[in-house]
């Protein structure tokens, strides 16, 4: 056949089968008597095999590889065309996600789009400093959507700059709760901190409240530390048994601590969500599925058995600030199980003896008075201690 009836039946122009046959891809079987290229059926095989690998994006140089060089090895370069179509589909999903930004900002003309291009340039910019710039210009009204800053706040290694832009996502406006969301469930675990860090520093509305009470049973005790931390700051009696927990095992126990007494007093949003996190280390205390609600009381040794975190006291704290209230008996009870035979070492009896101290009310009294008899000569000093203070 001539090279016209070979285009209209392969569907690839003249002009291509040309080009085909100078890079020596294509091979006319000869000539008609007039001079035209003639092609067999072997010809019109081999041009729909080019187009084939042609659309698995191999090169025209790859393709006459794979075509005539017997010892090619197919498995590697399939491989290879598959990295490069995740890398491109990685940039164009980058791109579009850039432009649903930008538009998102609600640009007027293109000195906004601008704007908000750079803002969102810098935010993954290699210097610090400019990242750093890029989320005080958001806080101070620059045209970057939430989402943004909260993306960029969850892959921010430098923990200073992740401040500023937890600062500036607290100051934003729109909703950062899905990629916070994403970011507690990710595998990395200095994903999910930095997102629990982020979620208790937003304001306080019923779906971060929400978002939080759900990391409550988080299997990372980062994130249910933070979670408790920021909900014991807004007054929310939920996070009382994992802040307990967080005592005995000595993560954030200071700020734990500080979270209970204002509880137990009835001290409702008294201070900053996440803003006294203490920089601890992960303990012992163990709480239970994701999202499930209940918290369960660890730390040093055998732990103290289950303690129901769910629904019960959801709500913001109220009372008279005496402390001997529902709230305050129920941390003092907790408390209590810890200092229990064989529930924790040394240094966390010493711990809860310290939490005591700063607990209002009879029913902490009358636990320190117990413990100032305490053979451990460091639970006695600080169970008296706090019995010297309620005398001031």
């Amino acid at each position: 056949m001539l090279i016209g009836e070979l285009a209209r039946r392969s569907g690839v122009s003249a002009r291509m089968l040309r080009h085909y046959e100078a890079l020596g891809l294509v091979h006319p079987q000869g000539r008609t008597g007039s001079g035209y290229r003639e092609y067999s059926a072997d010809d019109v095989r081999r041009v729909f095999h080019i187009e084939s690998l042609r659309s698995l994006g191999l090169s025209l140089r790859e393709v006459g590889r794979a075509l005539d060089d017997p010892d090619f090895a197919p498995a590697r370069l399939v491989g290879e065309l598959a990295r490069r179509t995740r890398e491109r589909i990685a940039a164009e999903t980058e791109l579009l996600t850039r432009l649903d930004r930008i538009s998102a900002a609600g640009p007027a003309g293109w000195e906004d789009v601008l704007r908000s291009a750079a803002l969102l340039r810098a935010l993954g910019a290699w210097s610090a400093d400019d990242r750093q710039r890029a989320a005080l210009a958001a806080a101070e009204g620059g045209p970057v959507p939430a989402e943004a800053l909260a993306d960029a706040v969850l892959r921010e290694p430098d923990p200073y700059v992740a401040g500023a832009m937890r600062w500036a996502l607290a100051r934003t406006d729109g909703n950062a709760l899905g990629p916070l969301a994403r970011g507690l469930g990710s595998p990395d675990a200095e994903v999910r901190e930095r997102a629990a860090r982020s979620l208790a520093a937003l304001p306080a509305d019923p779906g971060a409240t929400a978002l939080l009470r759900q990391a409550l049973g988080h299997p990372d005790a980062e994130v249910r530390d933070h979670a408790a931390l920021a909900l014991g700051a807004r007054g929310h009696t939920e996070a009382v048994p994992a802040l307990v927990a967080m005592v005995v095992a000595g993560r954030h126990d200071v700020d734990a601590a500080d979270a209970l007494s204002l509880l137990a007093r009835g001290v409702a949003g008294a201070g900053a969500a996440g803003g006294a996190s203490a920089a601890g280390e992960p303990g012992a205390g163990s709480g239970a599925g994701w999202g499930s609600g209940a918290v369960s009381v660890g730390g040093e040794g055998a732990g103290a058995g289950a303690v129901g975190g769910g629904d019960a006291g959801v709500g913001a704290v109220g009372g008279t600030g005496e402390g001997d209230g529902a709230v305050g008996k129920r941390v003092v009870a907790l408390l209590v199980e810890g200092l229990a035979p064989g529930s924790a070492g040394a240094a966390a009896r010493r711990r809860i003896a310290q939490a005591l101290a700063e607990i209002p009310g009879d029913a902490a009294t009358r636990v320190l008075v117990g413990l100032t008899r305490d053979e451990d000569r460091g639970v006695a000093v600080t169970a008296a201690y706090g019995v010297g203070r309620r005398g001031e």
